[in-house]
């Protein structure tokens, strides 16, 4: 019995040493994007492999630029879509995407009857602002994480939120998120959004095309794809505007 719990102290030793030297590892990444912007993601390697697997060439158009390059319109709209209190929290903000989401869900639905329809076509609260992520959140699963849901991947995502917040000031974080989150098939960030839907550069987007790109985020290939679901990228357009001029940018 004694000879099982050593074995037992052992092997809890060994996992405790191997969690503390991969969150080091994970620390270290981190720390790199202070100076360093990423090459690629998780989330854009796993699309080139779900591309290769259909037989299908990977595409991908993304050009980075720094967040003084892209426009104040599109930053304010992003936030006001994605995460309104993102210059105060530390990276964890259910509560307001709550409040929005249920105050979104009543415009719209009064919206939709007004035009005729009498679906429900609000997706579910995960699909209309990722499952509660707020920006840092949705950085840290896009730049290392898989789109598994699993308890152990939302853990370490909370640790790499934490990650970020601690480490990278909140100008750093909203330029990374807005030059690697994905706006379409093979479309990657701010400048090849703004020239693949406007043939315009990010920083000369205007109010209606920055809402309009924001509109798209939670799911720009399917239930945001605007030339899928045009109305409904349009009702989420109007109430990214609405919220716009409230929006304070770090």
């Amino acid at each position: 019995m004694r000879r099982m719990f050593r074995l037992l102290f052992l092997v809890l030793i060994g996992l405790v040493a191997g969690i503390i030297v991969y969150e080091g590892i994970m620390f270290v990444r981190v720390l790199l994007l202070k100076n360093r912007n990423p090459s690629s993601t998780s989330l854009s390697d796993a699309r080139a492999r779900e591309t290769e697997a259909n037989g299908q060439q990977p595409k991908r158009e993304q050009t980075w630029v720094p967040l003084e390059k892209i426009s104040p319109n599109l930053q304010r709209a992003v936030l006001a879509g994605e995460d309104t209190n993102f210059t105060t929290h530390h990276g964890f903000d259910y509560e307001a995407l709550q409040r929005a989401f249920e105050q979104a869900q009543r415009e719209t639905s009064r919206e939709a009857k007004a035009e005729g329809e009498n679906d429900d076509w609000l997706p579910s609260l995960p699909e209309f602002k990722r499952g509660g992520s707020t920006i840092t959140q949705q950085l840290a699963k896009n730049l290392y994480l898989t789109s598994q849901r699993s308890l152990l991947r939302k853990a370490q995502e909370a640790a790499l939120t934490v990650m970020l917040e601690r480490t990278l000031t909140k100008r750093r974080i909203l330029e990374l998120y807005l030059n690697v989150i994905e706006w379409g098939d093979g479309i990657y960030g701010a400048e090849a959004a703004s020239q693949h839907y406007f043939h315009k550069p990010a920083s000369a987007l205007t109010v209606n095309e920055a809402a309009f790109l924001s509109a798209m985020i939670p799911n720009p290939r399917t239930v945001f794809n605007p030339q899928v679901n045009p109305r409904r990228v349009a009702r989420r357009q109007r109430i990214i505007m609405r919220g716009m001029p409230y929006i304070k940018l770090p």
